[in-house]
């Protein structure tokens, strides 16, 4: 390809080989033509990167990365650094998509003149194969703020970036690049919508969320459940950053608490996988007290430190299930 196409979807890919094939069909078969699949083998153990360099010899606007595994963050910023699109999409490589996700997404943009585009999903859980139309979105153009109140409340629009498509303006304009953690997406969004004019949604589930048994919140460990607090404290960061945080001071408010409630129930869960009881209820009161900490008027806008508020069970177990 000579000419820069409109969209560049990314794909982070790791040990993924049983369904980043019907991922990328998914893809080369979209209805939008004019784009350009950028997928990062994250070091791969398993046949991942033989499946992407079949499709990238098939296809001449598929492009592989392959480098060391350091993350899906860093496989995404990789991506970010050579997309040449005018728009950025983001694919998990263990998802698919519908056949007019990227003409859905972008048709959205130019209609309404968004920075940022966002559509309903499938949410298909993979054992029982039952499926879900979320988030219940509105087709709509939305305004920074009424789009930002939505989305720090976690209600209609959610932390996802596979979801949307992005103005890749966004991330170069204002140098807003992927931290290296768990749950970035979120940090990203938060960013990425704070400095967007409008934003679209689109009604038409377009993606298909696939739930599995080894997910990210099927998964958590103590690294997560660190990483998802501080998040929050990166969400308040931002805000103060924009000097905005007094108008959505309400709705970090909400977060803060669906944040708090999510993180005892990780902790109790990561606890009883691990059969130890040991040292949990100090979890849960460290956690509680780092989320309230990020709600006081005095917040340190400027503390940089890392959220180390949870610590994983220790090996000595007070806890049987006989």
């Amino acid at each position: 390809m000579t000419t820069a196409p409109k969209i560049s979807v990314i794909v982070p890919v790791y040990n993924v080989a049983t369904y980043v094939g019907e991922c990328l069909s998914s893809l080369v078969h979209q209805t939008f033509t004019d784009f350009e699949i950028i997928a990062i083998n994250d070091g791969s153990t398993d046949g991942s990167l033989a499946i992407l360099r079949e499709f990238e010899a098939s296809y001449p606007f598929v492009h592989v990365i392959d480098q060391p595994n350091g993350g899906v963050s860093k496989a995404r910023q990789a991506g970010l650094s050579c997309a040449r699109g005018e728009y950025i999409a983001f694919v998990d490589s263990d998802d698919y998509v519908v056949p007019n996700f990227l003409e859905g997404l972008y048709n959205a943009l130019c209609e309404t003149g968004a920075d940022i585009s966002c559509c309903n999903y499938h949410l298909r859980f993979e054992v029982t194969g039952f499926t879900m139309t979320y988030p219940f979105c509105w087709k709509s153009v939305l305004t920074r703020e009424k789009a930002m109140c939505r989305l720090i409340r976690d209600y209609s629009i959610q932390g996802f970036l596979w979801n949307k498509l992005y103005r890749k303006t966004l991330f170069t304009e204002h140098q807003i690049h992927f931290p290296t953690m768990c749950f970035e997406d979120m940090v990203m969004n938060h960013q990425l919508f704070s400095h967007a004019d409008k934003i679209a949604t689109i009604r038409t589930p377009l993606y298909y969320y696939q739930q599995r048994h080894t997910s990210a919140l099927n998964t958590m460990n103590a690294k997560k459940i660190n990483d998802y607090l501080q998040m929050l404290m990166l969400a308040r960061q931002n805000l103060e950053k924009m000097g905005e945080f007094k108008k959505y001071e309400f709705s970090y408010q909400v977060l803060c608490t669906k944040t708090a409630f999510c993180a005892i129930y990780f902790i109790i869960k990561m606890h009883l996988d691990r059969k130890s009881l040991s040292g949990m209820w100090t979890n849960i009161k460290n956690a509680s007290k780092t989320v309230l900490r990020f709600v006081k008027k005095d917040f340190d806008p400027n503390d940089n430190s890392k959220v180390n508020a949870v610590d994983p069970p220790k090996a000595e177990s007070k806890y049987s299930t006989h």
